[in-house]
């Protein structure tokens, strides 16, 4: 089954572009991960400090490898310092027929 989820991340704003940058370089290898369908990196229109990704993964399984990679160490040890709160992680249920 496939799962969605939508991950918010909010930097401290000093950390701001720091946090950008860690960011934007885990998305290619992230795309490159065998379960990975789609991640797709946003900011806030809003708020520049806040960044979210909108992912869906084959599995829970490739999910949960997922976060067991390499290239998101870089931001998984420096989580406390770059991050104004934890990050947000919503799991999503999809209710209608996926486009075509």
């Amino acid at each position: 089954m496939t799962v969605t989820i939508i991950g918010t991340v909010t930097a401290r704003p000093e950390y701001r572009d720091e946090l950008q940058a860690i960011l934007s370089r885990q998305v290619a290898p992230t795309r490159a991960e065998g379960g990975c369908i789609n991640y797709d990196f946003h900011v806030d229109a809003a708020d520049d400090c806040v960044f979210v990704f909108y992912e869906n993964w084959r599995s829970q399984e490739d999910l949960d490898q997922h976060m067991k990679m390499p290239h998101l160490v870089p931001l998984l040890s420096q989580i406390d310092r770059l991050l104004a709160k934890p990050v947000e992680i919503r799991h999503l249920r999809m209710i209608g027929n996926p486009a075509t």
